[in-house]
């Protein structure tokens, strides 16, 4: 960057390296616009950010991945962004990429793809076959309604669909069969999106269902090979990317356009269009509250998040776990929607577990990532504090007894599952919401943004254009969490500048 005098204007300037950030700058990169992108962090990729204690690599975010069996959606979208070659992954388990599992010790596989998926559990529930064949098909004919999730431009206008936003997933699940425990088989990897039984709507339901249906594979060595690929294909099409690059406010023209951002040090970065992939309450805040009209404000600042999460990373002695190729949804109580409003005496009631797949990685795990659920309220009498890698700062001891207490209570639960484990653990580590918020930028560590409501879905709507005419939204919030649905989102605020329907024809060609 030039110094403020004779300083570069840019076409795009990007607030925000999650993957709704760097989608954005690869494809307008791509398009020729000169694009720069501003991280705050020591690392970008938002929830793609690894780190490694000892010798162990961990995610904080992105433990697997569904569509990238051959010509599947984030197949064809990775291979337009030039990254797809580049990328280290396993394909999981056929017959089992996911395990739900109860507390009697029963467990149900989802096998991967539509055909072998349903015959799995007709075995398990033979008499269900209809109710289980009814819930496939309605799962495709939903999806059929995302154009974009098809890499199509036209198709019916879902956002406008009430009956297919407003339908409830627990609903239209115990709409289809009386069997309880099949209720909650089908529902039993709702952690993938922090389901709520009164709340979440089956679209959401529905589309991350069939993502991993569609080719389910984890990242060798950790998903911010995603953020790093992503980073050289910007760069190789001349857009620039800068980290501890925190921005604070705007500067604006009399029309009301946004002409540069703030940084924290005071440098003053211009631009001609603005893309920020912050959560939309905190782009209110750094791009001015006065600048957005008072109903959208209290709309964007009263939505709730979803529920956060406490993060457990265990690394084992040397050959003394097996490597799992699949994942463990672990349920301690007979709903699965229950863990969410959990009880702290008997938390954690569900918890999602992995172990993550490393290169020198044979027969045996490395490690363990084990994900459930926490309210952020649990960690308020620390939300003053703050530590990152690019700022440290100090919680203090009652802090980290805090989590040492959390961590032997899942280690606890897990020896139940594992008899044994607790003896083969090498060292623990643990984030909780005050971790994601501060590395993710949000206000209360939510890992999936704002959570969606079926009773409600037009509030949840976010549009990718703002009042202020050159700032616009990506990420998560806009149209769905995970990394497909941010991959979509941002496709949806380059709509905006570039021609879609040419721009969709380059990811089918590609």
């Amino acid at each position: 960057m030039q110094s403020s005098e004779g300083q570069k204007e840019y076409d795009f300037v990007i607030v925000g390296s999650g993957l709704g950030g760097l989608a954005c700058a690869n494809i307008l990169a791509s398009e020729g616009f000169s694009v720069v992108v501003l991280e705050k962090n020591h690392q970008i990729g938002g929830h793609l950010q690894v780190y490694s204690r000892g010798k162990s690599i961990y995610d904080t975010g992105v433990h697997y991945v569904g569509s990238l069996d051959e010509g599947e959606n984030l197949y064809q979208f990775f291979k337009y962004f030039g990254i797809l070659d580049h990328l280290k992954v396993k394909r999981m388990d056929d017959d089992k990429f996911d395990v739900i599992r109860f507390d009697d010790g029963s467990e149900y596989h989802y096998a991967q793809g539509f055909d072998r998926f349903k015959e799995t559990l007709i075995g398990y529930f033979p008499d269900e076959k209809t109710a289980i064949e009814t819930y496939c098909d309605k799962i495709i004919e939903i999806c059929n309604k995302f154009p974009l999730y098809n890499l199509r431009i036209s198709g019916e206008n879902y956002q406008m669909d009430g009956d297919v936003l407003g339908m409830n997933t627990y609903d239209y699940i115990a709409s289809l069969t009386d069997n309880v425990r099949l209720q909650n088989v089908l529902a039993g990897s709702n952690l993938l999106y922090a389901g709520v039984q009164d709340k979440t709507p089956f679209y959401v339901h529905a589309l991350i269902m069939k993502s991993y249906l569609s080719g389910s594979y984890k990242f060798v060595d950790g998903g911010s090979q995603i953020a790093i690929q992503m980073s050289r294909a910007i760069r190789k099409n001349g857009g620039e990317i800068y980290k501890h690059k925190k921005v604070v406010s705007a500067n604006y023209n009399e029309a009301g356009e946004i002409t540069g951002v703030v940084l924290e040090n005071g440098e003053i970065i211009k631009g001609k269009q603005f893309i920020s992939n912050v959560h939309p309450a905190v782009t209110i805040d750094i791009f001015g509250a006065d600048r957005f009209l008072n109903v959208y404000k209290n709309r964007v600042q009263g939505l709730e998040n979803s529920i956060s999460t406490f993060l457990v990373h265990i690394s084992f002695h040397e050959n003394s776990f097996e490597y799992l190729n699949y994942n463990i949804y672990q349920h301690h109580i007979d709903s699965v929607w229950g863990g969410i409003d959990y009880d702290e005496e008997t938390w954690p009631q569900t918890y999602f577990i992995c172990t993550p797949c490393i290169s020198k990685t044979g027969k045996y795990a490395d490690s363990m990532s084990i994900m459930t659920y926490m309210k952020s309220c649990e960690t308020d009498k620390w939300a003053d504090s703050f530590s990152t890698v690019a700022e440290p700062g100090r919680r203090d001891e009652e802090y980290a007894e805090f989590k040492k207490l959390k961590e032997g209570k899942v280690i606890d639960k897990l020896e139940e599952v594992f008899p044994g484990i607790t003896g083969k653990i090498k060292a623990v580590h643990s984030a909780t919401p005050l971790t994601f918020r501060d590395y993710i930028g949000n206000r209360d560590g939510s890992l999936y943004g704002i959570l969606k409501n079926s009773n409600s879905p037009a509030r949840t709507q976010i549009n990718t254009k703002t009042r202020i005419p050159n700032l616009h939204l990506t990420g998560q919030n806009i149209s769905m969490h995970g990394i497909l649905g941010v991959t979509v989102s941002a496709f949806v605020t380059c709509f905006s500048f570039v021609d879609k329907d040419k721009l969709i024809q380059k990811v089918k060609n590609a």
